[in-house]
Order: structure tokens, then C-alpha cells, then sequence
């Protein structure tokens, strides 16, 4: 890697990567709400859909759920 260093994640084996973009003002939201609860706004974003998820589809519900 050419003397560059890998930054270790946390992710578990069977996660998957997305890149998504936000309008200006939702990024800033996000960010003043990972900013209030501590955590990253990937969390935020994630949990997000995680409740999305379990709202409109219950039976797809997730009982692994992000922890700040």
C-alpha cells in the first residue's frame, strides 16, 4: 500500500458499503443530530433506515440494532 496505513473499521462481515448524497440543508440536520447524540452521521443514517425499514416493512425488522 505504498506506506499508507489501512483505517480499521467496525463493520461486521456481512456489511455493505453505499455512497449517498444529500441535499445541503438534510447533510447539516444530520450532522447537528450525530453531533447531539455523539455519534457518526453514517449512525444517524443508519438507524434511520433501520426504523424505516421496520415501519413500512415490520416482518423485515432487524432485532441488531445500531447502539450509540
Amino acid at each position: 500500500m505504498d506506506g499508507m496505513k489501512r483505517k480499521k473499521t467496525r463493520r461486521s462481515a456481512g456489511s455493505r458499503r453505499a455512497s449517498v448524497s444529500f441535499p445541503p440543508e438534510l447533510y447539516e440536520t444530520l450532522q447537528g443530530i450525530a453531533r447531539q447524540k455523539r455519534v457518526s452521521v453514517a449512525w444517524v443514517v443508519r438507524d434511520a433506515a433501520e426504523k424505516y425499514v421496520a415501519e413500512k416493512w415490520p416482518l423485515f425488522a432487524s432485532d441488531h440494532r445500531p447502539r450509540p
